[in-house]
């Protein structure tokens, strides 16, 4: 085997191999990559960690959070809609669908989820402001 540039192991056929660890420790990794300001980087390590526990609300909630980081605003949505879909509890979940729809410039889309969000948890700011904004540029834009 040869090492890539990435650090990863790489197969004979250039096909990336698992990291290192457990799916535990890619976890962990993916979220200190994403708290050191390296989402690109977490996102790749928790998609394989998505991958290898496809039911880990966990992982998915840091991957959604390092797709939306890295501005990949559509994976994040889908990553976040999973997470509404297995657990329709999670005020944070709606709030990052939301943000995400937004990112994408859907806000007819955004506004549904951020009022849940918002219903689930009037107390959060944020909820609040980013509901409030996606509906002043619906109006803005209705005018």
């Amino acid at each position: 085997m040869t090492q890539g540039g990435s650090g990863r192991s790489e197969s004979p056929g250039n096909e990336p191999s698992a990291p290192a660890g457990d799916v535990y420790e890619w976890f962990q990794r993916g979220v200190k990559l994403l708290k050191d300001g390296s989402p690109a980087a977490a996102a790749a390590i928790l998609a394989r960690a998505a991958d290898a526990e496809p039911e880990s609300r966990s992982i998915r909630e840091a991957l959604a959070r390092a797709q939306f980081n890295s501005r990949r605003y559509e994976d994040a949505a889908d990553s976040f809609r999973w997470i509404v879909a297995a657990n329709p509890t999670e005020d944070y979940a709606y709030f990052g669908l939301g943000m995400s729809l937004w990112r994408t410039g859907d806000m007819e889309a955004a506004q549904e989820p951020l009022a849940i969000a918002v219903a689930m948890r009037p107390d959060l700011r944020d909820y609040v402001s980013a509901l409030k904004q996606v509906r002043a540029t619906l109006r803005a834009r209705g005018a």
